[in-house]
């Protein structure tokens, strides 16, 4: 079943047409790492182990993991092996949140509960945590999650939007009994390379590693990743960027439209909205694409705009009336 996650851009045009779209559903930075030429034997030979600990390891040196790192077709192909990691029990996911965790977790037997809060979570035989939260912003300390692993059997800790917030992270403190997934897409802005990482005990990732299967990810992917990871300077002017454009999203938002900001992070802003469908449905009608909730019908999520152009196709469909 697939479920909604914005990014579908077909569904926009089918129903809006035309040429000229913009998608900020998705929370994926808009500026990509510039990716170069590719050697001609990464796309003719199999994925080779040494490319594969080479990405690996510029991805530990990038996320200061203390511990081992496993890379995976994406951070959601990690969200679909970790059910298996435990026998089916309680599972308890900080809510909202993104939703193939959740889904995953039922898919494989697990009886999944909603989490208003980390103390909620106490007790649960597997516990996910999103840090920060998509798609309210929430965030929690490294000190609080590992109080947290003392009280699960298995505490997940998806990372996908943490690049910008390193300070967040669990990497390099992680408990044994916790897997912090991240995402390469999102950040990188490449989500079409499908490249992610799993960080945790070797006893994790081994079984992680063995149900993946082998040549998981494409030569080109470790590649592309190792490159792009290992570039410390794009990170940082990036991270600045997407710093200063935060702010100039809520501003432009509130003075345009009156919204109140619920939440976000670096890559994305989530708003509430007198009627999110009427929203979407204008932003829509200027090839601007953003994402609804089902479980609200106020918020609505934006990604950044990637260029001077974008920012100002933004402004102009916020100004116009619904």
């Amino acid at each position: 079943m697939r479920r909604d996650h914005g990014g579908d851009m077909d569904r926009a045009r089918a129903l809006w047409g035309g040429e000229g779209w913009i998608d900020l559903s998705t929370g994926i930075n808009r500026q990509p790492w510039p990716v170069p030429p590719l050697p001609g034997d990464i796309w003719a030979a199999l994925p080779t182990a040494s490319l594969q600990a080479r990405a690996e390891s510029a991805a530990a040196q990038a996320y200061g993991a203390a511990g081992r790192v496993l890379a995976l077709a994406g951070a959601q192909a990690a969200i679909q092996l970790y059910p298996g990691l435990r026998p089916p029990g309680r599972a308890a996911v900080l809510w909202p949140s993104y939703n193939e965790h959740a889904a995953a977790l039922s898919a494989q037997g697990w009886q999944v509960v909603q989490a208003p809060d980390l103390d909620a979570m106490a007790g649960a035989d597997l516990a996910v945590v999103v840090n920060p939260n998509n798609p309210d912003g929430r965030h929690f300390a490294p000190m609080d999650l590992i109080a947290l692993a003392g009280k699960v059997g298995l505490l997940v800790v998806d990372e996908s939007f943490a690049d910008p917030t390193p300070d967040l992270s669990l990497a390099p403190s992680a408990p044994a009994n916790t897997l912090i997934l991240r995402s390469f897409g999102k950040f990188f802005g490449l989500a079409g390379v499908r490249l992610g990482f799993a960080l945790g005990a070797d006893a994790l990732l081994d079984q992680m590693a063995e149900r993946a299967g082998p040549w998981s990810v494409s030569g080109p992917a470790l590649a592309i990743g190792a490159a792009a990871l290992a570039d410390t300077a794009w990170h940082h002017a990036t991270t600045a960027r997407l710093m200063a454009e935060g702010p100039r999203l809520d501003q432009m938002v509130a003075k345009a439209r009156g919204w109140e900001l619920v939440g976000g992070t670096a890559l994305f802003r989530s708003y509430r909205t007198p009627d999110a469908k009427a929203a979407q449905t204008a932003l829509a009608r200027a090839h601007i694409w953003t994402r609804r909730f089902p479980y609200s019908d106020h918020w609505l999520r934006l990604g950044l705009p990637g260029s001077a152009a974008e920012w100002a196709q933004l402004e102009a469909a916020l100004h116009v009336p619904q």
